[in-house]
């Protein structure tokens, strides 16, 4: 059952390139179809979270993250009464544009198209995902992408420059961009996929962190959100330790943190009382935590910055990442024939596309078919 303020698959704004209805599925399930079926959502079990995918066969993928994100989202939906296969879809596509070697890949990227051409506008994970469902998948013979919904592309893109959207809205004038200049929200849907993002990847990486050996339990005592759980773990589990108290803890702090949304947002909804999905858009954020999650979250997040993501051995493996994108950027840019055979024309786009396509271990060889030399064992 659909509150009024969700995304009904009836009252679609539609596909760029419209199409027959599906006899027995709801757009919104088709767009999630789509998605699961594509080149861009296999690729992700071999791109990078935290910890390079050969550093380990439980650390989390970009894969395992998304279905992570697209359970908790349907969680909350559920509850909330939103569109539960809308969520999924945007859940399951959010990374689809991420680069191999996670954000250590993507800000190399940037800065390779910048210093190639500032007028580029460099490279963010984000709008690339857009750019992915929207023109570099090729399964159709009607159309470039996979040629989703107007809500699943707004979800995707939670993110956007000023400049980014003035070039979008160009294309498109009434499109996903137009949000970013109006300075309007998403629908509920999308504002959720963002928060459940957020909720699962500080769950993950805490998990991750200490399975590594980069972080302990010790260290994180120092974290409110997490020791509160812990403690709480050990009252009613005396003696509980290792794995066990990880993952207990962990379950805890990720229940909290949903109910707190369910709250939080419950309140939000009531105070504003949308009666559609346009009132949500025109309203302030309304998928939210409460004041003293949110600070606990971003604690949280700090902790892990300091901790984790710049860890010594963390450090030592970026580098060594970043290293490979920009030698694999400069050497397609001097030679597009080792690559781009085909192509008449070679753009600086089309090498990003290209690279940002690949998984990790692809980039891995690549490099070291190009350079002779390999970075990683």
């Amino acid at each position: 059952m659909l509150q009024p303020f969700a995304c009904d698959p009836a009252a679609s704004r539609g596909r760029r390139h419209p199409e027959p209805a599906a006899p027995t599925r709801s757009e919104y399930q088709r767009d999630r179809d789509r998605i699961v079926h594509s080149t861009a959502f296999r690729r992700l079990v071999y791109k990078t979270q935290v910890f390079l995918n050969h550093e380990g066969d439980l650390f989390r993928t970009r894969l395992t993250h998304s279905l992570e994100v697209a359970q908790l989202g349907r969680s909350i939906a559920r509850t909330l009464g939103l569109n539960e296969d809308l969520v999924e879809a945007i859940a399951l596509a959010h990374d689809l544009g991420h680069t191999p070697f996670g954000h250590a890949g993507q800000d190399a990227l940037n800065e390779c198209l910048r210093s190639a051409d500032p007028l580029s506008g460099g490279f963010e994970h984000n709008l690339q995902s857009l750019r992915v469902v929207d023109f570099l998948e090729e399964r159709y013979p009607a159309f470039d992408g996979l040629n989703l919904t107007f809500e699943t592309r707004e979800g995707v893109l939670k993110h956007c420059s000023q400049r980014h959207a003035e070039r979008l809205v160009m294309a498109e004038p009434q499109g996903v961009g137009r949000r970013f200049l109006d300075r309007t929200q998403p629908s509920l849907e999308a504002q959720l996929c963002n928060l459940a993002d957020e909720i699962a990847y500080n769950a993950h990486d805490v998990d991750d962190g200490v399975r590594s050996g980069l972080i302990s339990l010790e260290q994180l005592q120092d974290v409110a959100l997490f020791a509160r759980f812990q403690q709480q773990a050990l009252a009613q589990h005396p003696g509980l330790a290792g794995r066990r108290l990880l993952f207990e803890s962990i379950r805890r702090m990720l229940s909290a943190q949903v109910y707190d949304v369910l709250d939080a947002t419950g309140a939000a909804l009531r105070e504003v009382q949308p009666g559609h999905v346009d009132e949500v858009r025109a309203a302030p954020a309304l998928v939210c935590f409460s004041p003293e999650m949110a600070r606990e979250s971003v604690e949280l997040k700090r902790f892990l910055r300091a901790n984790l993501y710049r860890h010594r051995q963390v450090v030592n493996t970026t580098d060594r990442a970043k290293e490979i994108i920009r030698d694999l950027f400069l050497a397609y840019q001097s030679n597009p024939g080792e690559w781009a055979l085909a192509r008449k024309q070679v753009r600086l786009r089309d090498i990003a596309d290209y690279i940002a396509g690949m998984t990790d271990r692809f980039a891995m060889r690549e490099h070291e078919r190009l350079t002779g030399r390999r970075l990683f064992d």
